[in-house]
């Protein structure tokens, strides 16, 4: 396959089907539901603090921070895999144009969010600013050429560089970005085509540089690998990736949790489930995350019937997906080798489940404080993780037998 832009096409038609194959179970009825709740609570909260904000609040820095900051988060995607460091050598040359290819989608597709992020803080401006319609309005233009440079000059930062001090590079992209969007913001045009330019012309310095240094193909292998092992491990919240594999972590600072299993036979299981939930980052994380996700919902949203939705969807996903992590696990274990009952893991991981779930529901609780019917949310996450272990379908019944 010499010709590279079929090589790209290629790439592209597999991965956009693995990323449909796996969306498909991401966004669900149950999902769609919860978001509709989500986006209507906050932006009707959103609505009624407008009619209340202050003509002093500094919404053209916090608008200018937040979209400078993602604008500057534009990681390459290359769909470069493995063995590319080898087959791909003798087309060196020539791969400007697969790049080219690359870097065209990775700034359509990292285009919508700083956009939505903007044309949502357009009522902010209104309301804050004495800026015009049009006014508002060409900060989108801007918000465009400054994605498509900040595509480039990651691409090529990363390519002259070997990857290394990106965090650096970044900075300092962010920083320009925000003052770009600022002065536009405050219709000082001049100022933000003068940055504009010196954007484009350090992107000018690095194309020179990339021309006369190979292709750093492990770099923009191991981003690639990284950033699609970021997308199965949020796959995989919602249904079974095969090939992912998890990592470990130690999390001393956690040991004390160990100390509530009593030490005895009975209690093999519960030892071996509360290491295996505090050591494995998909389960540990799929837990901080929802928490945190709950917590937040109950600490701004001020519609009560909206929490309790919100909060009994993200505690039934907590429990339901925990519960399906820790017992359908078919890996060998040194367990399965001990006389202990068939039940005894099941058991242990109901009484982890409902030990994480009273966390949760005092983080809840605690976020509440304030609301109507404020202990209701609390309620909700303990009553439902428990009717949600015991009626649901039981996955320890398709383990591999010994």
């Amino acid at each position: 396959m010499n010709n590279l832009q079929e090589v790209w096409s290629k790439r592209f038609n597999h991965y956009m089907t693995e990323v449909q194959k796996y969306m498909r179970f991401v966004f669900t009825g149950h999902l769609a539901l919860v978001l509709v709740f989500v986006i209507g609570a906050v932006g009707y909260q959103y609505s009624e603090w407008l009619k209340v904000v202050s003509d002093t609040f500094p919404a053209e820095w916090i608008v200018a921070i937040v979209a400078g900051v993602i604008l500057a988060l534009s990681r390459p995607v290359t769909l470069l895999r493995q063995p590319d460091q080898v087959y791909l050598l003798p087309l060196e040359s020539s791969m400007m144009r697969y790049f080219k290819k690359a870097l065209t989608y990775t700034f359509w597709s990292q285009l919508g969010l700083p956009a939505v992020v903007y044309i949502a803080a357009i009522p902010l401006l209104n309301t804050v600013t004495e800026l015009s319609s049009t006014q508002i309005w060409i900060g989108i233009i801007f918000i465009l050429l400054l994605k498509y440079v900040n595509v480039q000059i990651e691409f090529n930062y990363r390519y002259s560089n070997r990857g290394a001090n990106t965090v650096v590079d970044r900075i300092v992209r962010a920083v320009l970005s925000i003052l770009t969007i600022y002065f536009v913001l405050n219709w000082n045009i001049a100022l933000a085509v003068i940055l504009i330019v010196l954007l484009i012309a350090y992107n000018t310095a690095l194309q020179k540089k990339v021309k006369t240094l190979p292709i750093p193909y492990e770099h923009f292998v191991n981003l690639e690998q990284n950033r699609m092992m970021g997308f199965y491990r949020f796959a995989n919240y919602f249904t079974d990736v095969p090939h992912l594999t998890g990592s470990i972590r130690r999390r001393g600072w956690l040991n004390f949790v160990y100390n509530l299993v009593p030490f005895g036979k009975k209690n093999t299981q519960s030892y071996l489930v509360f290491r295996t939930f505090i050591r494995t980052d998909d389960h540990f994380y799929l837990w901080v995350r929802l928490t945190a996700i709950i917590g937040v919902v109950a600490l701004i949203v001020n519609i009560p019937i909206v929490t309790w939705v919100i909060t009994g969807a993200l505690a039934f996903a907590t429990t339901l997906q925990l519960k399906y992590a820790l017992l359908s696990s078919s890996d060998f274990r040194m367990d399965r080798l001990y006389p202990v009952k068939e039940n005894q893991r099941k058991d242990a991981v109901q009484k982890l489940l409902r030990l994480f779930m009273l966390v949760q529901a005092f983080i809840v609780l605690f976020c509440s404080i304030g609301q109507p019917l404020f202990f209701v949310p609390a309620i909700i996450v303990l009553v439902l993780s428990e009717i949600t272990f015991k009626f649901s379908k039981d996955p320890s019944n398709n383990d591999f037998s010994y």
